[in-house]
């Protein structure tokens, strides 16, 4: 099988329909192994409310419910890719169990200007809310990518994807705003590692756009029913399905492949419209 012998880091899930759940099915579906990561409270994290305590505790059990319950028995471990120690003591966790990464889904984002479907302006976002959003829905790629190579976790030859959105490019019909400049520094991060790594690793970084989906926690966070309805009418082909992302995620994990700083369009051509 494709995956035979093959792990890969799979981050993001934060229950059964999240998009990187389905990628993950894929990968076993294929014959590879998964570890799966989650929020959840650490060792690393200090001074917490009982409140944030008691939300990241919820998240951490819903999450590995989830893939338990769609994965079997997949490894589950919690990231805060926020904090660094936290990404260097995950990295150092897998070398300890000599688990080596043939790759990795970057399937992790927030924006705390979106809030119950409304959109803060962006003239109003302030500098916390912009860094925060930018550290974990970009930085963050460098970051775990510098440790799983800095403990000899991620191999050579491995490849990385991360997910975009539409809106990195251009100005999209429902508001997306202060996300949207963290989405084109992702892209951007994609291109400058394909181009770092490759030369020196042999690793691949690609980035793919999918439809707006409302199905996961995120997308129904930021997305009202008639947005994803429009863009499945502006679509060519319609909204492309989760299953779609899944099998281009493991088309771009595959071995040996030579495709690399690109950012795919999964999206049923709604990227061609006006």
């Amino acid at each position: 099988m494709m995956f035979s012998n093959k792990t890969f880091l799979i981050t993001g899930i934060a229950d059964e329909h999240s998009l990187a759940m389905y990628a993950a099915k894929e990968i076993i579906k294929n014959g590879g192994k998964v570890v799966c990561t989650g929020l959840g409270v650490s060792r690393f994290h200090e001074n917490l409310s009982d409140k944030a305590k008691s939300f990241l505790n919820k998240n951490f059990e819903d999450f590995k419910s989830s893939v338990h319950n769609s994965l079997g028995d997949a490894m589950v471990e919690i990231l805060d890719v926020s904090l660094d120690e936290n990404i260097e003591a995950f990295a150092q966790e897998l070398a300890a169990r000599n688990i080596k990464l043939d790759g990795f889904l970057h399937a992790i984002a927030m924006d705390k200007t979106i809030r119950k479907k409304e959109v803060k302006p962006l003239i109003n976002v302030t500098l916390d809310e912009f860094c925060d959003t930018m550290n974990v829905s970009a930085y963050s790629l460098i970051r775990v990518t510098h440790y799983l190579l800095k403990h000899d976790v991620l191999q050579s030859g491995a490849s990385i994807c991360s997910l975009s959105y539409i809106a990195a490019a251009k100005v999209t019909f429902h508001p997306y705003r202060n996300i949207s400049i963290a989405k084109a520094a992702l892209e951007r991060i994609t291109v400058e590692l394909a181009d770092e790594l490759g030369r020196k690793h042999g690793i691949r970084v690609n980035a793919i756009r999918f439809s707006p989906y409302m199905g996961s926690k995120a997308g129904n966070a930021t997305l009202k029913e008639e947005d994803v309805a429009t863009s499945h009418k502006m679509s060519p082909l319609g909204n492309a399905l989760p299953i779609d992302l899944a099998y281009e995620i493991a088309h771009l994990f595959r071995p040996e492949s030579r495709i690399t700083g690109e950012i795919r369009h999964v999206d049923g051509g709604y990227n061609i419209t006006g």
